[in-house]
């Protein structure tokens, strides 16, 4: 089983139906699987704090949600983080690509990895980074924790993790 279809396949396990994304070329192949899965409701979105609203309104609606998108709009989620995911005690997986590492091809990438998790930290989000792809094994257990606490979560994934950029 790749990547993509475990964590796809650790959604659906966890009875998680509704899915946004934003684009993103690391996360392209989870992307895909998560189109392609008939127990997963994928609406993608232009805007990561938009697809938080997406993801707010799916589970007021019932619906188990998560989030897809790259670290480097983390910086407009925060009021929508803290005012509606937080305040209504929201869980939400957010798969992110963590991009602007060592080996990172484009300069502006590396601004925002260097506030990510700080910011992460500063609204006391649980936060776990994958480098190696074994660490693809704890995601089913971050995913229960996170509906465990009614927490967002956050999930880095980089280059590395993801085989190289």
């Amino acid at each position: 089983m790749s990547i993509d279809e475990k964590i796809v396949a650790d959604f659906v396990a966890n009875r998680i139906e509704f899915v946004t994304t934003v684009p993103c070329k690391q996360l392209g192949g989870v992307i895909d699987q998560v189109e392609r899965s008939p127990q997963i409701h994928h609406v993608p979105s232009n805007k990561e704090d938009e697809g938080m609203g997406l993801c707010a309104g799916a589970f007021m609606g019932g619906k188990r949600a998560a989030i897809i998108m790259q670290n480097t709009a983390l910086g407009v989620t925060g009021n929508t983080l803290a005012t509606l995911i937080q305040f209504y005690r929201i869980p939400l997986p957010m798969l992110i690509s963590y991009r602007g590492e060592l080996g990172e091809p484009i300069a502006c990438q590396v601004e925002m990895a260097v506030h990510t998790k700080a910011l992460l930290a500063q609204l006391h989000i649980p936060t776990y980074h994958f480098h190696r792809q074994e660490d693809v094994g704890e995601f089913d257990k971050i995913l229960k924790y996170t509906y465990m606490c009614n927490k967002p979560v956050a999930i880095l994934t980089d280059a590395s993790f993801w085989g190289g950029y």
